[in-house]
């Protein structure tokens, strides 16, 4: 496996910076305690989440894509058919962003234990631009109440600083690669970008 030391230019432009101390009091990262100290160099953290709402033509089950990167190299790749039918694409793409925190915060604390500093949040990108303005805006309402646990647990991981989400458009959104089947030269300019 090659490891590329070198970190993606990211437009700081592109995330937004709000106040979630009345929403999520007291949120912060869990970070263990036991932890070695930080040596060598720091890293940065970024994940491309989507799903695929209704992609299975016979069962309309999801297809969920996450794609892990520490700097420019690809370490953790998650792709998944739901076990349930969604009824929208809203429920399914932030089922995604809840799957998608878990494994970051895994991948942080990982991280950590290994000894590594870590840059600043991990910068997820979203295709979804409901899942994204409803992540990052504290004021932001939710209507569904069966998707309340998946939009509290990624707005929370954004109040802590865990990460933080932006809108990704479809056609760079990487984890695409990992939920449909796409044309081959959509597929390989996909997988050119990180490999």
């Amino acid at each position: 496996m090659a490891f590329d030391p070198q970190h993606p230019d990211i437009d700081e432009s592109r995330f937004v910076k709000c106040d979630w101390h009345d929403f999520y009091r007291g949120a912060k990262e869990p970070i263990p305690r036991d932890m070695p100290e930080a040596r060598g160099n720091v890293v940065s953290t970024h994940c491309f989440v989507d799903t695929d709402h209704a992609g299975n033509c016979v069962t309309r089950r999801s297809q969920t894509g996450i794609l892990l990167f520490v700097n420019r190299a690809p370490v953790v790749w998650y792709s998944k058919r739901k076990n349930m039918v969604k009824t929208s694409t809203f429920g399914s793409e932030f089922v995604a962003m809840r799957i998608s925190v878990e494994l970051v915060e895994a991948l942080r604390y990982k991280l950590r234990m290994f000894g590594m500093p870590i840059e600043g949040p991990t910068n997820v990108f979203c295709k979804n631009n409901s899942v994204t303005k409803n992540t990052i805006f504290p004021e932001s309402t939710l209507k569904k109440k069966h998707n309340s646990i998946a939009y509290h647990r990624s707005r929370e991981a954004v109040a802590a600083g865990t990460i933080r989400v932006t809108k990704e458009d479809g056609k760079t959104n990487l984890a695409d690669v990992l939920t449909k089947p796409l044309a081959q030269a959509t597929k390989d300019f996909l997988c050119n970008i990180f490999m």
